[in-house]
């Protein structure tokens, strides 16, 4: 009886050493003595799931094609990483998602111009006071809403969003006009200890001495529209002065350029596609294409800032939307059990001869796989984080600058190479890394390490993008929020 006691007790142990795995099972608590030190409570932050969005989990990754390239014969660049997790969009951003953001823009401009005497001068389309009726800096009212049947001045604010074509006498929207103003603070570069405003604080080594008279050059990107409506960048060089110069101003137009697919492929009929692949809702769950890498940072930067106007107090502890790391996308797409494609097999197709992605299987053989062009997201299977499309459909636009030395450049920890070109800087920096091939690419290119790049401000009828999150907590909730419909 005494051995069957102790074999049970036994028994209990082991699974309770089994349940806690490699991390002390020591509870906190905060009672204590006076006088005694028990840490500051507080209630934690549960992160609420991002709609439409998965979390992947932080891990090991071993970046990089581990094998020479048999298609064209050359080593590409290899590392073992560890990365932390995030949310990431389980599909491509569609069109019906970024016509939002279209709308978005569109609005803004609308509830301005009514505001401007030019025009129908109503003010209640700004807000400029507190409801304490001290001044605040000008802002849009969205609570007012736009006139369902505007009188003859507020009308001409409509009409001066749109064009008419001389020849074919077609209204459509003035694209010019669409530009999205944004900041981003640069915590990173306002961090680094040679950016203190104290020189005493620059270096810690007490050897050196103290140059007070140091002169700090900081880089600063802004922007405006000139007289005639033209988008000017700038970047600025100069002395550091305060915090606000790690302020960065950009001016955007962010109406995609649906001319790539005629620009694109030459010698061939795709005027179809120009005139009907954004505009119509049959493509509304089909992913954005014609986006460059910056107006797909703008995107981010309105996400960001749409969803924080939603928020209270727990908006401090949001991550702003982001473009995915190279090395992040490459992780996610791999699946947790870090394979060479984003399912668990070496094929492309499975046992009932379904292909596993949108790509061009074959020579000039687009439809093989069911699809011509890019395909609904969503419609393939998911790999084991719940990602849709991290092979084929379109290729996706990452946050890294594209090297050819690619990881062997980068840290074992986040990596990251990145670099913000001023506009007088040579057109080879800014080539950006772009992952997982497209609907009109082989098998070879949809490979989860394979590596290709764009310019950043070069649209393409096969390049989109998907938007990551880096994660506010530690805690793990559930895996999916609703699915996208």
């Amino acid at each position: 009886m005494k051995r069957n006691i102790i074999a049970k007790l036994t028994v209990a142990l082991t699974i309770s050493a089994a349940l806690t795995g490699c991390f002390s099972s020591r509870s906190f608590s905060s009672a204590g003595r006076g006088g005694e030190v028990v840490g500051v409570s507080g209630r934690g932050f549960a992160e609420p799931t991002p709609y439409g969005m998965v979390r992947v989990g932080r891990g090991f990754l071993h970046m990089g094609l581990q094998k020479e390239d048999s298609l064209w014969g050359k080593k590409l660049p290899k590392k073992d990483i560890s990365v932390d997790g995030f949310w990431m969009d389980e599909t491509e951003v569609t069109n019906s998602e970024y016509k939002q953001f279209i709308k978005w823009v569109t609005d803004s401009i609308l509830r301005t111009r009514l505001a401007d005497p030019t025009y129908a001068g109503d003010e209640t389309y700004i807000i400029t006071e507190d409801k304490n009726g001290d001044p605040v800096t000008p802002h849009i009212n969205w609570k007012k809403p736009l006139p369902r049947k505007p009188n003859e001045d507020e009308q001409r604010a409509f009409e001066s969003l749109y064009e008419t074509n001389p020849v074919t006498g077609e209204k459509l929207i003035d694209y010019r006009q669409l530009n999205y103003k944004y900041e981003i603070y640069d915590y990173t570069a306002a961090a680094l200890r040679r950016n203190r405003m104290n020189p005493d604080e620059r270096n810690f080594n007490t050897d050196i001495a103290v140059d007070h008279n140091e002169v700090v050059m900081i880089s600063k990107d802004t922007a405006y529209i000139d007289d005639e409506g033209n988008i000017v960048r700038q970047t600025i060089n100069r002395p550091l002065s305060g915090p606000w110069d790690f302020l960065n101003t950009y001016i955007v137009n962010v109406y995609p350029d649906t001319t790539c697919w005629v620009n694109d492929f030459k010698n061939s009929d795709n005027e179809t596609y120009l005139r009907t692949y954004f505009s119509n809702p049959a493509y509304n769950d089909y992913p954005v294409v014609g986006v460059t890498w910056e107006q797909a940072n703008a995107f981010c930067a309105w996400r960001t800032s749409y969803l924080l106007k939603g928020l209270g107090k727990e908006a401090q502890y949001i991550q702003r939307y982001r473009l995915p790391t190279e090395a992040e996308w490459e992780f996610a797409a791999r699946g947790k059990e870090g394979n060479e494609f984003p399912w668990n097999n070496k094929d492309v197709k499975n046992g009932q001869g379904c292909y596993y992605a949108n790509f061009k299987p074959d020579r000039g053989d687009y439809t093989e796989d069911g699809n011509l062009i890019t395909s609904k997201v969503g419609i393939y299977g998911s790999n084991s984080n719940g990602l849709y499309d991290m092979a084929g459909n379109v290729a996706e636009w990452t946050s890294t600058i594209y090297t050819e030395s690619g990881v062997d450049a980068m840290n074992d920890l986040n990596p990251q190479l990145s670099y913000n070109a001023a506009q007088e800087d040579p057109y080879r920096l800014k080539k950006k890394s772009v992952r997982g091939g497209s609907w009109k690419d082989p098998e070879s290119y949809i490979r989860s390490a394979w590596r290709t790049w764009e310019y950043q401000n070069q649209p393409r009828s096969y390049i989109g993008f998907r938007c990551v999150r880096s994660l506010a907590s530690t805690s793990s909730g559930k895996q999916k929020a609703g699915k996208k419909k």
